[in-house]
């Protein structure tokens, strides 16, 4: 299956409930309304152990593809009401505001809302039952679900850089017989701002594999 469009995690690890539970300001009653009601989404805020960087769906599709093909791989992902969430260091989303305000090829980044602290966002939820229908956008689903209780979460530097490759790289649309082989090794501009590293981080996670 595609996991991009189908899959979905039934159950997060206890070490990544722990992690998300970390956001919260009362992780331990976090934890009990997690065992309390494990099926529905929850709302987490921003800018203690996270912040979130939103951004449409296919868009977030393309920055993904472009992390695990030419970076350092990403942190975690969930799918929310069309949206693509990812998961950033604190800190990493004024700054990375500020970073899209400055780069010459920002414009051609759709709007992305960076939320740090002082927002809140709609997590899914921590578990699925195995027979219940794949989730709709309205529920949510994890693409990448946070395993351990400190996973790698990319910087502003590191998501500016995929998200420009990922706007350059996007093509219009068109018909089957107007479409063009595209050259292989194409040039593409690197973005002013500032990168970092890009070697792979020690317990990097990776999408779910397929069902």
């Amino acid at each position: 299956m595609d996991i991009w469009t189908y899959q979905s995690v039934a159950s997060l690890t206890q070490a990544g409930e722990a992690w998300l539970a970390s956001a919260s300001e009362y992780p331990r009653s976090m934890r009990a309304l997690w065992e309390a009601r494990p099926w529905t989404p929850a709302v987490l805020p921003c800018g203690r152990a996270f912040d979130v960087i939103s951004m449409p769906a296919l868009f977030g599709r393309r920055v993904l593809d472009e992390l695990w093909a030419s970076g350092p791989g990403c942190g975690p992902v969930a799918g929310f009401r069309g949206r693509t969430l990812l998961f950033a260091q604190p800190g990493a989303a004024p700054r990375l505001r500020t970073l899209l305000a400055w780069e010459e090829w920002a414009r051609h980044v759709p709007p992305l809302l960076c939320h740090g602290l002082g927002d809140a966002v709609t997590v899914p939820p921590v578990r699925r039952a195995v027979d219940q229908p794949e989730p709709g956008p309205a529920d949510g689903r994890w693409i990448v679900a946070p395993d351990s209780r400190e996973p790698w979460l990319p910087g502003a530097g590191v998501l500016l850089w995929a998200c420009v490759r990922a706007a350059r790289g996007a093509e219009p649309v068109r018909a089957p017989h107007q479409v063009e082989p595209r050259r292989r090794g194409a040039h593409l501009p690197e973005p002013t701002g500032t990168r970092e590293p890009l070697a792979p981080r020690p317990g990097l996670l990776r999408p779910l594999s397929p069902a």
